[in-house]
């Protein structure tokens, strides 16, 4: 398969690797993570009992800071793979401004989706894969190959994007489920809230790429 060009689908995977190798080499990886990773109890009340460190990433930051950290090599590996096959077609379909737009906002809803469901956790919530969840949703919608018909008063995008929500609702719960046993042992929210930002926002950002050509 011949993957197109895509210079901010490169330059966020050699962001991401050089963030993970510098961080594995100087051992400051625990460090990071608790500087910058995503902890949703400190969006929420538990604020004031789970204590604020000198040199925290604010707290409306750490989605996005959050997604450049990693927690082992084959997190990062599988992430940036995702990304490399999916980023470069979804780039070149909604040029490299719209992708960042659509990136960005998959970390935030991501992370809120995570929040959502527990919000008093302390425990950090790190890697691309909410935003890389949404470049995903983006690639789903773009390139999937079968029509869907309209279903009563709703027009057949509104259905594809109902089908692909609840086939990748299913197969996060199917993960979180095999990996740990549990639903606590994978950040699904995180990744259902990334999918679904991609599936609702990729229709919009396309029109309005297209608007302004």
């Amino acid at each position: 398969m011949n993957l197109p060009t895509g210079k901010l689908t490169n330059g966020l995977i050699i962001a991401n690797v050089v963030i993970y190798l510098f961080l594995w080499i100087s051992g400051l990886q625990d460090e990071a993570v608790l500087r910058g990773g995503f902890f949703p109890i400190r969006l929420g009340d538990g604020l004031a009992e789970f204590g604020e460190i000198n040199g925290m990433v604010p707290a409306w930051l750490t989605p996005m800071s959050s997604a450049f950290l990693h927690g082992g090599l084959m997190h990062i590996a599988f992430n940036m793979l995702m990304l490399l096959f999916c980023g470069r077609f979804v780039e070149q379909a909604l040029g490299p401004q719209l992708m960042a737009v659509l990136y960005v906002a998959g970390a935030y809803a991501a992370s809120l989706a995570e929040f959502a469901v527990n919000g008093d956790s302390v425990i950090p919530v790190v890697g691309a894969s909410g935003a890389i969840s949404a470049i995903l949703g983006a690639y789903a919608l773009l390139f999937a190959r079968n029509e869907v018909k309209p279903v009563g008063p709703f027009p057949g995008h509104v259905v594809r994007i109902a089908w692909l929500t609840l086939a990748w609702i299913g197969i996060q719960l199917m993960i979180g489920v095999a990996t740990r046993g549990s639903l606590n042992g994978i950040a699904i929210f995180a990744h259902i809230g990334g999918f679904v930002a991609g599936l609702v926002m990729t229709r919009p950002l396309l029109q309005w790429r297209f608007k302004n050509a």
